[in-house]
């Protein structure tokens, strides 16, 4: 068990293609020992590494540049607690591409690096990355702000987030950091209200190789106290002083703080903490909660890293154009309605953080006075979460989808409960109640935690799997006590309970051994922030009464501004009424961007009976340019025409477009039939135009077409969808992954509807990241990436091209030997695949001398033959982008 996060990959910033390296690997070891890869790409990235001797003990380093010349911002990139320098490499990597000079380091004992545990010992791993930024200062691509001092960020996740936040406190020369998912007080998150977490503190200790591999007084305070299953003084003063709590009134820089809501190690209070401590100081703060977190859950990797980069951007590169995001955001989660199983989630954020008390809405409790038992032991104990075992699901997950795994033993705990709330209540931040307990004991330990209950007997549901422990002392006489618990973002649907549950024990924790009777009573209401709701109270009135004469207004005043602009669109270009769709040097930035572009400069032409397939990696611009050619959004730069007339929102001529993108919406109440109905209806044009049997035929629902939508699966959603685009057999028709969630049979089905389309006459555009269904129903293909045109013609051009070869060989070739081919003269790339490789020539490459080079590399050479395979041919075009 470790405590890294998952591997942060899949991370770009921006587009980059995966081309073949030329590599020179030294295996060499000891103080000053280097080895270099220098790597033959569009935006090449050198390696050096390096063991240092630092204060006694060995750091094993490694440093990224990109060959670009003159000095540039630095950022040290620290890992997880159990991980090392390798696991944030690719990450590194990408940073150095983006115009960085990058240091990443194994921390003592892990990795290659020597020396003990000392859990960010200010004296010990603080010192260490304080000799890193000298070694940085005195590097020739570094920028100086002045001698001997760099131009440094500091970022990393869980113990290298915690190292990033005391860097800036112990080192003025830290210019912006960007820590994630960390503690800010590693006392709080041990031993929180005074309450031993003992399976997590055993999961730190084991994942750090054991007791002995930490400093002796770490080792004997955790025996110590795992032993009394108490915190003492001492414990706490200790990791006190390795906290950068201990320093938050120097930590004076922009600091962005990514939390994770699934994590029961440290919490969303910690990073609340850093952000009020850090904001007195009068720095900028951004707080960021994403879904993820120690206890699984999805990390957010793209969007986190890409939010990262641009912070440094902006504070590193002095980049005033950069967006950094919003002040506060959170992610939350939708559900798993997506086709492949995946969560889909989504964003909220405000101008400014709120904290986790803002907007308090009182819910009141229902409950008598209750007596429970503590059992001797401990045990059974109940069961909240289950730290360590995530994964990228995450059970802590389970709860935003409405699925709880928690466990309280009868007559172990008190319960309260509300009545069923009023709509939709959102909770965002830490709910808080004033409880007496009284004890048989002189101390009582409690844990305290908020459930959603459904209707009637519903399933109870902990968010986020998150409780509160609290030792109550001199509870014997009788205490009044006011809870504060766990930080969270949970919706809690109208018709749904709150349910306050107090136990005497918890799994993740150490409890009394004593058996004891703990009484609790309530003394107030239980107090839920709601800041980022829509609406925290009942309207005396219906909303539609005060919105409804206003959108009529709006939408009034919105059709007269459409109808005005219509009269100054641009005229119809009469040599292309017959050309379905032209595009010409379209363009569409990023919000809030100056030069952050989703698509750009992008030109393409399709012609009529073609099947044209959209084909990019994901954040290609594929989606954004089919939604400016559908007029949802309008374009920054160039045109879009089809069949010769400019597109606008509500060009006429968009009604031979038929289009499916992201999705189709219906009403859930109503068949599917009665939802194409009255789409259609909604057109204004006859009944008999729809072709609805055709649409239905295709549509392939059965006897489930009249069943309402609301019981309708993914697949067959999306198979409605596809037959309310074919409504009225439009002359261009736009299929944004027409195949999620259909099976084989329905998959092929759909290849030949798209192929008898378009011999008919008409036009088809295909937007899929299936390969082998492109390969078989599309004639042309359009391969983007990072929004600009990569490849265009016929699909028998594009994966037959002359330029492009399959290299058969006799067995696997290793990564260095397939380096070595791609760095051949006339090789533009070379891309490993199941049974050899795939090389891609220049102007200058030919077959005979490629195969001549092979011979003499000793590559083991079978055939070699044109490349056949989409596949590859997507993948040689696209490299690691893809």
């Amino acid at each position: 068990m470790d405590l890294r996060l998952p591997p942060l990959r899949d991370l770009r910033r921006r587009p980059r293609r995966l081309a073949a390296a030329v590599a020179a690997v030294v295996v060499l070891a000891g103080a000053g020992t280097w080895t270099a890869v220098a790597d033959d790409k569009p935006a090449p990235v050198h390696r050096e590494d390096q063991v240092m001797a630092l204060d006694g003990v060995r750091i094993d380093t490694s440093y990224f540049t990109s060959s670009d010349a003159g000095r540039r911002p630095a950022v040290l990139l620290a890992h997880g607690f159990g991980g090392s320098k390798d696991d944030v490499r690719e990450q590194a990597e990408n940073l150095a591409r983006d115009g960085y000079a990058v240091l990443t380091w194994s921390a003592r004992s892990f990795g290659r690096s020597t020396g003990k545990i000392g859990l960010n010992d200010p004296k010990g791993e603080v010192q260490d990355v304080r000799k890193l930024i000298d070694w940085l200062a005195r590097q020739p691509q570094v920028q100086l702000d002045k001698p001997g001092d760099p131009r440094v960020g500091v970022a990393g996740a869980s113990y290298g987030g915690a190292i990033s936040l005391l860097a800036a406190g112990y080192d003025d020369r830290v210019d912006a950091i960007a820590p994630a998912i960390t503690y800010w007080n590693l006392s709080d998150a041990l031993f929180p209200n005074g309450v031993f977490k003992k399976l997590w503190a055993g999961i730190f200790v084991n994942s750090g190789g054991g007791c002995a591999k930490f400093e002796p007084q770490l080792c004997r305070m955790y025996e110590r106290v795992a032993e009394s299953g108490t915190p003492d003084a001492q414990a706490e003063k200790l990791l006190d002083e390795r906290s950068p709590s201990a320093v938050g009134d120097r930590i004076k820089v922009p600091t962005l703080l990514l939390q994770g809501q699934t994590d029961s190690l440290f919490p969303l209070g910690q990073a609340d903490a850093a952000a009020k401590a850090i904001r007195a100081n009068g720095a900028p703060v951004d707080v960021d909660w994403i879904a993820g977190g120690h206890d699984g859950g999805d990390m957010e990797t793209g969007r986190v890293q890409a939010r990262v980069a641009f912070w440094f951007d902006r504070y590193l590169k002095d980049d005033k154009g950069a967006d950094t995001g919003p002040a506060f955001r959170v992610t939350r989660t939708l559900g798993t309605d997506t086709g492949d199983g995946e969560t889909r989630l989504s964003g909220v954020d405000a101008d400014t953080y709120p904290g986790l008390e803002g907007d308090p809405r009182a819910v009141a409790l229902a409950g008598r006075e209750q007596s429970f038992e503590n059992p001797a032991g401990s045990s059974p104990p109940a069961v909240s979460a289950l730290p360590g075992i995530g994964g990228a699901g995450g059970l802590s997950q389970l709860s935003a989808l409405g699925v709880g795994i928690s466990l309280d033993f009868p007559g172990q705990y008190a319960a309260f409960e509300s009545a069923p709330v009023k709509d939709d209540l959102q909770i965002t931040g830490s709910p808080t109640v004033t409880v007496h307990v009284k004890s048989t004991s002189d101390d009582a330990v409690l844990f305290a935690k908020v459930y959603d209950v459904g209707p009637g007997r519903g399933q109870q549901v902990l968010p986020s799997q998150l409780v509160e422990p609290l030792r109550v002392e001199g509870a014997k006489a009788g205490k009044d006590v006011t809870l504060t618990l766990p930080a969270i973002d949970h919706e809690v649907q109208d018709g749904h309970r709150l349910r306050l549950v107090l136990a005497s024990t918890d799994l993740g924790y150490a409890s009394p051994a004593a058996p004891a009777t703990y009484t609790v009573s309530l003394k107030g209401d239980l107090k839920v922030p709601t800041t980022l709701a829509d609406s925290d109270a009942a309207a005396p009135l219906p909303s539609w009464v005060w919105w409804l004469p206003l959108a009529g207004a709006v939408t009034a005043l919105a059709l007269l501004l459409t109808a005005r602009r219509r009269t100054t669109a641009p005229a119809p270009d009469p040599g292309l009424a017959e050309v379905p769709l032209q595009i010409r040097d379209l363009s569409k930035r990023y919000a809030k961007s100056a030069d952050r572009y989703a698509v750009r400069d992008l030109s393409f032409r399709v012609e009529k009976g073609q099947v044209l397939g959209l084909l990019g990696p994901n954040g290609a611009g594929k989606t954004t340019t089919l939604r400016m050619l559908m007029g949802l959004i309008t374009p920054d730069g160039g045109e879009i025409r089809v069949f010769g007339h400019a597109i606008a929102p509500g060009a006429p001529v968009l009604s031979r477009v038929g289009a499916f993108v992201e999705g189709a919406g219906f009403l859930p109440h109503l068949s599917g039939r009665e939802n194409l109905e009255l789409y259609w209806r909604a057109t204004g044009r006859p009944p008999q135009d729809a072709h609805l049997d055709e649409a239905l035929e295709i549509a392939g629902l059965g006897a489930a077409l009249e069943r309402a939508v609301r019981t309708y699966s993914q697949g067959m959603r999306q198979r409605l969808a596809i037959a309310q685009a074919m409504l009225g057999l439009p002359d261009l028709l736009i299929l944004d992954e027409p195949t999620n969630g259909l099976d084989p049979p329905q998959i092929r089905e759909m290849r030949e509807v798209m192929i008898r389309y378009a011999a008919a006459g008409r036009t088809v555009i295909v937007s899929s990241h299936m390969l082998s269904e492109v390969e078989q129903s599309c004639t042309h293909l359009v391969v983007m990436d990072h929004g600009q045109l990569v490849q265009a013609g016929p699909v028998g051009e594009i994966i037959g091209s002359g330029d492009t070869l399959l290299v058969g060989t006799a067995g696997p070739l290793d990564e260095p030997l397939v380096e070595k081919v791609a760095a051949l003269p006339g090789v533009a790339s070379a891309v490993r695949t199941d049974g050899g490789l795939v090389v891609r020539l220049d102007a200058d490459g030919s077959a005979r001398h490629l195969v001549a080079e092979l011979v003499r590399l000793e590559v083991p050479v079978e055939a070699v033959g044109p490349h056949r395979r989409l596949e590859d041919a997507f993948l040689t075009l696209i490299g690691d982008s893809a």
